[in-house]
């Protein structure tokens, strides 16, 4: 039985995976994963298989393997797992006959169901499994299985579950085994430490079982602790067994005593108080904390194609399940909690791709995930230091906020060579520090934040320009600063100089710390001196002021084409038809090494059309329609980071078909048939850019200058979209068709202005805008 993929489309909440095939595990795991920011889960399957990836993580708890390895996130001890002997037979979908099979996540309660029937000899039974991580208990989750016996004959069952330490990072062991034991006869607990982070970790479970003729036993082997139940299933009755679980660690915030004896007696604790609970109301509970996030700035597509719909609620839902909203130390991962891929570091994927999600909806989180930056400032300053720089370069991956860098230095092989390929972006992949300093920007300009500008907002966009002032290079014979040997956003293009997106993003960073300084010598003269005092501005200015005319900005040629980079231009064009064209990514490396794309005009991701969306206030729209046009054929989009930027761009030049094609294919990152994608985990940035298409690109919600402008178009097959956002700490609700925009804010509070069409609009409680230009109050 082939496993597919199914989209119903009735209520537009459900994914489904319809038949089992073992070859393909990663695809479920990773998308129907589940969690709740401080935890993430692949979703498993309970009976074990070889191709399975069994994956769960706690944000914020990085361990070092070894000293020649990097930090990364640790696959902690499993506790889904059930190992069920059925007659004596192991229950394996891999023999027998499976009927109806289907894996189902709803995202509107954040649930995993899996149900099928499995004969096998003379056995015969229906399975439901379900399970949930509680958005409403931080540390909890709770599995169920129902087993209905459809053999003519009654059946012996054997299950062993527990909590099974044996889990690795793709062979590697984080953890020492520490201390297993049982609390008042049924609640397993294995304390584990991390070996070099020395982190504490309590993980608690227990079961409920109801079946006939019931007997069990405790086992416990080398980090495993686990209870064996027998009993008996009589022909048409069921037996149902029910497990709940939850992880401490001793970084967790809200925890008095983080002791492992604390830990300890404060899960045990919690699992007496929810034990009269039944698993109905405890999802209940974590359905009602996932309903206050669906009702914040919901979003409505009414298009031809519902997977549409399907598509931004996909997208909210691992955006919430990935992002550690509890605790500022923590960031999100390039692939979430949902899998191994990238060990868990935060990329410049946040402040590009995910922020903006936040920043424009939930902006206490966004506020968390860039006090995550401040305090990453000693690692950035760490970092500059020991390139020979100052001020605050930040780390390309980053883990704990105090860390500095941690991006490995050796990925995959070389097909001509064979030999393992440095991992550069580590070294002189540095517009992450613009990056930075631009999420601050954009938070600050849509929430007017004062406490966070004067706190931490403004010495970040200091301390990035500072290290800017020493990394430019000065050209003696040109009379102009340079940026030299860098990677820019496409990381097909190593050792290059005055990469285009690079050198634009520093000089903003430059002359935005320059006004700033200025303005807030003259106003904030408290505050100036405070950070004159910590980062030497009245030196660190004048230095950036001298500079910052000189710094080299590439120019577009006779033709119109900005210069990705100094060489870009002069190199070889390849036609990449078959390579676009191919299922997954890095299909060009089956042909070619990086050294040789290097030497091509062939770019992996948006770089300089990035820098015209990002900036679109310093280009014209001819200029841009002539670089997308330029460069989109030469990309390969093998990063899925690329798709929304074109999509977004597209649809600003009034290329809505291309745009609507280019949204298609972002969505199918994830979502779409190829059961190979997500294999090692959901891809974080691109989720975020599912909710930039929709609302930045068709929404046409933009910060341009400083200034809030909605300018929307729909695709032609989208009738009607609505969605919200927060402005200046005012609601905003944005209702489009195909004829007028109606926007809306609530009546008690500020108004607020916003650009359309180079008009500025005043909105006080509601305004109509007929899409013909005409406006009425």
């Amino acid at each position: 039985m082939t496993a597919k993929m199914n989209y119903d489309f009735k209520d537009d909440w459900l994914i489904e995976q319809l038949g089992f095939d073992s070859r393909y595990l990663g695809k479920t795991e990773a998308i129907m994963a589940l969690g709740n920011g401080y935890m993430g889960s692949r979703s498993s399957e309970e009976e074990s298989y070889t191709t399975e990836k069994r994956d769960t993580f706690v944000a914020g708890t990085f361990n070092q393997f070894d000293e020649n390895e990097v930090t990364e996130l640790p696959n902690v001890p499993d506790f889904w797992k059930m190992e069920m002997l059925i007659n004596g037979e192991h229950l394996s979908l891999e023999k027998g006959e499976v009927e109806s099979y289907s894996k189902t996540l709803n995202l509107k309660n954040g649930e995993l169901t899996r149900k099928f029937i499995w004969s096998y000899k003379d056995i015969k039974l229906e399975l439901l499994f379900s399970r949930f991580v509680s958005m409403a208990r931080k540390h909890y989750f709770s599995s169920k299985v129902e087993i209905k016996n459809l053999s003519k004959e009654k059946v012996n069952v054997q299950i062993r579950s527990g909590i099974d330490g044996q889990m690795t990072n793709s062979g590697s062991q984080h953890f020492t085994e520490g201390e297993k034991g049982l609390v008042d006869g049924k609640y397993m607990q294995m304390m584990p430490q991390t070996s070099q982070s020395k982190i504490d970790f309590v993980l608690t479970a227990t079961h409920q079982l109801k079946a006939e003729h019931l007997s069990e036993r405790i086992e416990m082997g080398r980090r495993q602790i686990l209870m064996n139940y027998f009993f008996e299933i009589a022909p048409n009755t069921q037996a149902i067994l029910e497990k709940r679980g939850s992880i401490y660690t001793s970084i967790d915030k809200e925890v008095k005593d983080s002791s492992v004896k604390g830990l300890r007696e404060l899960a045990v604790s919690e699992m007496k108080a929810v034990e009269e609970k039944s698993f109905s109301s405890l999802l209940k509970e974590s359905e009602e904390k996932w309903q206050e996030i669906w009702q914040k700035h919901p979003i409505e597509i009414h298009s031809e194609d519902r997977k549409d719909q399907l598509a931004i609620r996909f997208a909210k839902y691992h955006l919430h399940v990935m992002t550690p909203a509890h605790d500022e130390r923590m960031n999100i991962g390039a692939k979430g909690l949902s899998g191994e891929g990238y060990k868990g570091h935060t990329f410049w994927d946040t402040e590009i791709f995910m922020l903006p999600y936040f920043t424009f909806t939930h902006p206490e989180i966004a506020k968390s995930l860039l006090t995550y930056r401040y305090l990453g400032l000693d690692g950035a300053h760490k970092k500059a230091q020991e390139n020979g720089y100052i001020g605050a370069q930040y780390p390309w991956e980053a883990a704990w906020p105090t860390d500095g860098e941690v991006t490995p230095v050796w990925g995959a092989a070389d097909i001509i060579t064979g030999q393992a390929t440095k991992i550069w972006s580590g070294f002189i992949e540095q517009h992450i520090t613009s990056d930075v300093a631009f999420g601050v920007k954009q938070y600050l300009d849509v929430t007017g934040d004062r406490a966070f500008k004067e706190e931490k907002g403004y010495e970040i966009l200091l301390d990035t320009a500072k290290f800017w002032a020493s990394r430019l290079e000065y050209n003696k014979e040109k009379d102009y600063y340079e940026i030299k040997d860098v990677i820019g956003p496409d990381e097909y293009k190593e050792h290059i100089h005055n990469n285009a997106y690079t050198n634009y993003t520093a000089h903003w960073n430059v002359n935005f710390a320059i006004q700033l300084a200025k303005k807030l010598a003259k106003s904030h003269v408290e505050l100036y001196k405070k950070l004159d005092e910590k980062l030497d501005l009245s030196t660190i200015i004048p230095e950036l002021e001298k500079k910052l005319p000189k710094i080299f900005l590439p120019t577009p040629t006779k033709e119109g084409i900005i210069p990705q980079d100094d060489t870009y231009l002069e190199k070889k064009i390849l036609d990449l038809t078959k390579y676009k064209a191919a299922d997954g990514v890095d299909s060009l490396f089956h042909d070619y090494n990086l050294e040789q794309v290097n030497e091509m005009q062939i770019t992996k991701q948006a770089d300089v059309l990035l820098l015209l969306l990002l900036f679109e206030g310093l280009f014209e729209k001819e200029l841009k329609l002539k670089n997308f046009e330029y460069y989109e054929p030469k990309t390969t989009h093998d990063s899925s980071l690329s798709l929304s930027t074109h999509a977004i761009l597209s649809a600003d030049l009034g290329k809505i078909e291309e745009s609507y094609e280019f949204f298609k294919k972002a969505i199918n990152i994830d979502m779409g048939e190829y059961m190979k994608s997500s294999d090692d985990g959901i891809h974080a940035a691109s989720l975020g850019g599912i909710w930039q298409m929709v609302v930045f690109g068709y929404g046409g919600v933009r910060m341009v200058n400083g200034r809030l402008r909605i300018e929307p178009h729909l695709p032609s097959t989208w009738d009607k979209l609505t969605f919200g956002f927060d402005y200046l700490g005012e609601s905003i609700h944005v209702e489009i068709s195909k004829e007028e925009m109606v926007v809306t804010k609530k009546e008690n509070g500020n108004n607020i202005t916003f650009w359309y069409k180079n008009q500025e609009i005043t909105v006080k409680n509601t305004i109509t805008i007929l899409l013909k230009e005409e406006t009425k109050q």
